[in-house]
């Protein structure tokens, strides 16, 4: 059988979950029927997913156990498509099929089906159980893990939501085969994020690595998911709710948000848009003196080298910037809290005491549009 080959646990007291890492974990239906508490079970998945996957995860569950009843979902694929109206349909299915409140949705796909999955559980009855299964990068670093769930509104990012943990998460990292390389590198953003926060030993090994990465090479990819479920895990486990620390982990995501908005949900992908915030963010905290402009460099190097964008799209402004960054959910009465780096590598703060005029110095370095 496939074996489990790194296990992470979140610790979050009886809310506690494992984090399974491992090639073929898909097939380990008997993993999977552990945390599944009813007989009920929904896979959510996408168009794209669905014939990759789906036969295969429906008939390893119904094997694990005759009696479980396994239906599905198929949403449509891309970030344009997470929204409440598109959630609606996981709710309509869960309503047609009777389902009750030991039922268990099982999100099959990347970082937006993982999302909406999760809130489809959190609102579903007022909270059924769910499953990670993701099959990006970016879901398996980064946005499986955690227990944020939700969906966008147009005019900003993730502002439709809840805090949902799942009751595990399935990493079968064979599934990063059938990813396309934009995909990989949009993920590996991520992984830059986390050695910028938190671990300076992980960002210089990514520098020796990350063209491996990129390329999708397994063991390089097993090594990077690992450590990055590691720190995310501790960061959760310290501050689940985000009052304090868990925001480090959106170094980038007030600029990117705001690219992401700004351009239109899907046209980029997430860690695209995090790949201009880290940019950005890193240019801000050089500025302000806070970091040395090699570890700047260093970092816009980085991202570059993922071929990962580091400008916002041509016809934005400053001015763009501002008003969707008013609506980012760090902020505190009025006034913009950005994640910024400070002192050596893996150092970073979150404040809003950042001198104005050298943020508008970043926003006109990097806004071709001047508006």
């Amino acid at each position: 059988a496939a074996d489990v080959s790194h296990q992470v646990n979140v610790d979050l007291g009886e809310r506690s979950y494992p984090i399974y890492i491992g090639e073929d974990l898909m097939t380990r239906g008997d993993l999977l029927r552990k945390h599944i508490p009813g007989k009920q079970v929904l896979i959510v998945t996408n168009e794209t997913i669905a014939p990759l996957y789906l036969d295969k995860l429906t008939a390893v569950l119904r094997e694990s156990d005759p009696a479980l009843q396994v239906e599905s979902v198929v949403l449509p694929d891309g970030e344009e498509y997470k929204t409440v109206d598109v959630l609606a349909k996981v709710w309509d299915r869960a309503m047609e099929l009777r389902f009750n409140r030991k039922a268990t949705f099982v999100a099959l796909g990347g970082g937006v089906i993982g999302d909406m999955t999760g809130f489809a559980a959190a609102s579903f009855q007022r909270g059924v159980h769910f499953i990670q299964v993701p099959t990006t990068v970016m879901a398996m670093v980064d946005s499986s893990v955690g227990g944020k769930t939700g969906v966008n509104h147009p005019l900003g990012k993730n502002m439709i939501g809840a805090f949902h943990q799942p009751e595990c998460v399935l990493i079968d990292t064979c599934a990063l085969k059938t990813l396309p390389r934009r995909e990989t590198a949009s993920g590996v953003s991520e992984v830059i994020k986390y050695g910028l926060i938190w671990d300076a030993d992980l960002f210089e090994w990514l520098e020796e690595k990350v063209e491996l990465l990129c390329d999708g090479d397994a063991a390089t990819l097993a090594v990077a998911m690992e450590r990055s479920c590691l720190i995310k895990a501790a960061v959760v486990a310290e501050d689940e709710r985000e009052g304090g620390i868990r925001a480090f982990l959106n170094l980038g995501h007030t600029f990117g948000h705001a690219v992401e908005t700004f351009a239109g949900y899907g046209t980029y992908l997430h860690g695209e848009a995090i790949g201009v915030g880290l940019a950005m963010a890193a240019d801000l905290s050089c500025r302000q003196g806070w970091i040395t402009e090699d570890i700047r460099d260093r970092t816009i190097a980085l991202v570059k080298r993922c071929d990962l964008p580091t400008d916002p799209p041509e016809t934005m402004t400053p001015d763009d910037f501002l008003s969707l960054m008013a609506v980012d959910k760090k902020n505190v009465d009025g006034s913009l809290r950005l994640v910024l780096l400070k002192g050596p590598l893996g150092t970073c703060l979150v404040t809003s005491d950042f001198d104005n005029n050298l943020l508008m110095d970043t926003l006109n370095q990097y806004c071709t549009a001047l508006g």
